[in-house]
C-alpha cells in the first residue's frame, strides 16, 4: 500500500521508497521511514495530497505519493 491510497484522515507509518527517485525536499522535510502521515485533503482532479508528517503539512504529487510505500495504523 501506497500514499496514494490512503484516504482522507487515515494515518499510517512510512516502510519504504519503491523507487530512487523521491525529491530531496521530500527527505529534508521528514518524509521518512519510520515517520507518520496522514492523509488531510485531496485536491481537485485528485493532485495534489496534502499530508501532514510529524507535524509539517504537505502538498505532494500523485505520482510521487504511489512510490511510497506504507503501513496502516
Amino acid at each position: 500500500m501506497t500514499i496514494a491510497n490512503l484516504k482522507r484522515g487515515q494515518r499510517a507509518l512510512i516502510k519504504e521508497f519503491a523507487s530512487d527517485t523521491i525529491p530531496l525536499k521530500l527527505l529534508e522535510m521528514g518524509c521518512l521511514p519510520g515517520n507518520e502521515v496522514q492523509l488531510l485533503q485531496i485536491a481537485p482532479f485528485k493532485c495534489p495530497l496534502y499530508l501532514m508528517i510529524n507535524g509539517s503539512h504537505l502538498a505532494i504529487r500523485k505520482d510521487i505519493a504511489s512510490q511510497i510505500e506504507i503501513e496502516i495504523i
